[in-house]
């Protein structure tokens, strides 16, 4: 008996129209979705994780015979603008401690001395204090300093 009072519980409501604010717009189903889907209250978290995650280079300081052999490579390409280098550099991190060793191949335009930077033909500038290695077919056969 108890079953049959369930069933036709709401019989009273059941055809019913439904209730409408006469106050407040109707929402729509998008927007009534939306205020169960999930919120992110940690926002920019992920973010930060991956930042820090991320994975710099240290920096190698040089020792005073690579220091002169950069010089005397410098020097040498002064000499002759337009010459074809392999650079590597280290460019430090704009967010962080360390940075990346990057290798540039390219003619080089000068040296400025003011702005102590090699600048290439496409207008790239490294610093010369960064410089940790360079590379080309000017120096083959020249006895410099070997390490």
């Amino acid at each position: 008996m108890n079953d049959n009072k369930d069933i036709h519980r709401y019989d009273d409501i059941i055809n019913l129209p439904h209730h409408r604010s006469a106050t407040r717009p109707h929402m729509s189903n998008y927007d009534r979705a939306a205020q169960f889907s999930p919120f992110a209250a940690l926002t920019g978290h992920d973010e930060a994780i991956k930042e820090t995650a991320r994975l710099t280079d240290r920096r190698v300081e040089l020792d005073e015979y690579t220091k002169e052999d950069l010089n005397s490579k410098l020097q040498i390409i002064g000499d002759n603008p337009g010459t074809e280098v392999t650079i590597t550099y280290f460019q430090p991190d704009e967010k962080k401690s360390g940075g990346a060793y990057l290798t540039i191949t390219g003619c080089v335009k000068r040296i400025d001395e003011y702005e102590q930077t090699v600048v290439f033909t496409d207008r790239t500038a490294i610093p010369i204090d960064q410089i940790s290695e360079i590379e080309s077919e000017l120096f083959r056969g020249l006895e410099l300093f070997d390490l």
